[in-house]
């Protein structure tokens, strides 16, 4: 049986022109897969393709997904994602799964890119310099996650590691963060999405639940990105991000 009409129609969406080999090696679980990715959990979203898209990219950073990562952006480029925003989505993750691992995703995306006959190097979406970086990435962190808490982390670090918190401010949020191409609502919605997927952050996840709060998203925005993030990162990981949400940022009508 194939997969569901809405299911199918969304898969035309994401994919014009495109059968997927597991439609023809592996036709009852490409067709399970698709109703639950592209239908059952898509009804319980508001948040749009664009920015699904934006999220699942990011996530699949995390987990190390090259194949999935190169499917789903496609299909982000096909559907009004900008080169400059996944290009944007792959620099956050040097930030915040380390440029190891995201090194082989810019190198995927480029490739994308030039078969679409996409110049490169894109437009530089750099808003610092060695001189402005620590200062502007100060000032972009205490915006996310409160001014009074980065003058604490600074206070509380001892002099052999306070380097850390200049790292923080002037290469996360400075260099990263700070940069354009992206919103800082977009932004923080994938960073929350990454380190969801990554495991074994929560202490990370919480903060940049609040962070998400503090930029103007909403607990809505963060269950829509764990909705969305099921099908490609599992249950374990999703489920330690809601129980994060939940405590971060509990429902009000319960």
């Amino acid at each position: 049986m194939p997969a569901n009409p809405a299911a199918q129609r969304e898969h035309a969406q994401l994919f014009p022109d495109h059968t997927s080999t597991l439609a023809e090696t592996d036709p009852g679980f490409a067709a399970s897969f698709a109703d639950f990715a592209l239908d059952e959990t898509l009804r319980d979203v508001a948040i749009t393709r664009h920015d699904r898209l934006l999220v699942q990219l990011g996530a699949t950073i995390a987990v190390g997904a090259h194949t999935e990562f190169a499917v789903l952006l496609g299909a982000a480029l096909a559907n009004e994602v900008t080169p400059v925003e996944a290009k944007e989505v792959v620099y956050q993750a040097v930030a915040y799964v380390g440029f190891a691992r995201t090194v082989d995703f810019l190198t995927i995306t480029h490739d994308a890119l030039v078969a679409r006959g996409v110049a490169l190097p894109l437009p530089d979406q750099r808003t610092t310099d060695p001189d402005t970086r620590l200062a502007r990435g100060r000032a972009v962190q205490g915006r996310i996650v409160g001014a009074d808490r980065v003058d604490r982390m600074y206070e509380a670090a001892s002099p052999d590691t306070v380097h850390f918190q200049r790292f923080l401010s002037g290469n996360c949020f400075g260099d990263t963060v700070a940069r354009g191409g992206l919103d800082l609502r977009t932004r923080e919605l994938v960073t929350f999405a990454m380190l969801v997927a990554l495991g074994g952050a929560d202490a990370q996840v919480r903060g940049h639940v609040a962070g998400n709060l503090a930029v103007g998203n909403h607990r809505r925005d963060l269950l829509d990105v764990l909705t969305v993030l099921v099908p490609f990162i599992g249950y374990p990981r999703t489920l330690n991000g809601l129980a994060v949400v939940d405590d971060a940022a509990p429902a009000t009508d319960r």
